[in-house]
């Protein structure tokens, strides 16, 4: 370790690295954090005698607010797109899988008869790897509407044995799934511009919409925070009982019923 270097750290050069980063202000911030635990470890050691992290600013708030969409626009949007895109739009509008997740999955974590999605692993940059947080691995509730169209998309795809992909890529022989951002780029964000969505929209977009609607419906706190699998050191989550399954699936289907309602008011 070059101990030289380490006294020659400066707290304005880390914020600005930590700027220069293409990375979102929260995980930044645990950049921050892990390299001050780091600086601490070297004082207890008398490897250095001071920590210039301390002194380094970095926010972990959001740089721009979550895009949100209106149930009639997720309506619209399903209507525009084709059997894939629609079946991954609604699978990730009503379930709030992350996109690594959501094309991560394979048609044995889908029970049909249990009426659960197992997530147990995750894909990014077609690396497979596990889930993003403990709580992450928790089953989900399959409403009937998804499972239908999961149904609906096993029959259509060539795909569609037990320990292939759910949206397994025909250009790679089944063997790795579809790009989700390339999907997003060149098919959905275009066909949400042709119906009048103005707002840049990607696939966390309908996490934030199911998280949003999970709120307007008040769903219990503790009831969202399972169906979003967050894990949450809140004191005020942690006093809460564990949610039933029954809870889960009620406030799931509230939200994909939404979808129907809209559709017929429009109608």
């Amino acid at each position: 370790m070059d101990i030289a270097a380490l006294v020659r750290v400066n707290a304005g050069e880390v914020e600005l690295w930590l700027r220069s980063l293409p990375l979102a202000r929260s995980s930044c911030a645990k950049i921050r954090n892990l390299m001050s635990v780091v600086f601490n470890h070297g004082i207890r050691h008398e490897i250095c005698d001071r920590n210039p992290i301390q002194l380094v600013r970095q926010s972990a708030k959001r740089k721009t607010v979550p895009v949100i969409l209106t149930v009639n626009e997720v309506q619209r949007l399903i209507a525009v797109l084709g059997i894939r895109e629609r079946t991954l739009v609604l699978l990730a509008f009503g379930t709030g899988l992350r996109m690594s997740e959501l094309f991560g999955l394979k048609w044995h974590d889908i029970d049909f008869q249990g009426n659960e999605i197992s997530v147990t692993r995750s894909i990014v940059f077609q690396v497979v790897g596990p889930c993003k947080t403990e709580a992450s691995q928790k089953p989900v509730p399959l409403d009937a509407r998804l499972a239908e169209a999961l149904k609906v998309w096993r029959h259509q795809t060539k795909y569609g044995e037990v320990d292939d992909w759910v949206f397994a890529s025909p250009a790679a022989r089944g063997e790795r799934p579809y790009w989700g951002q390339c999907l997003m780029r060149s098919i959905i964000r275009p066909a949400a511009a042709k119906i009048g969505i103005t707002q840049r929209i990607g696939w966390h977009t309908f996490r934030h919409t199911y998280s949003s609607l999970l709120r307007a419906n008040r769903t219990d706190i503790k009831v969202t925070q399972e169906l979003l699998r967050h894990a949450s050191s809140r004191v005020t989550l942690d006093t809460y009982t564990q949610a039933v399954t029954l809870q889960k699936r009620k406030a799931q289907s509230k939200v994909i019923r939404l979808l129907r309602a809209s559709s017929e008011a429009a109608g």
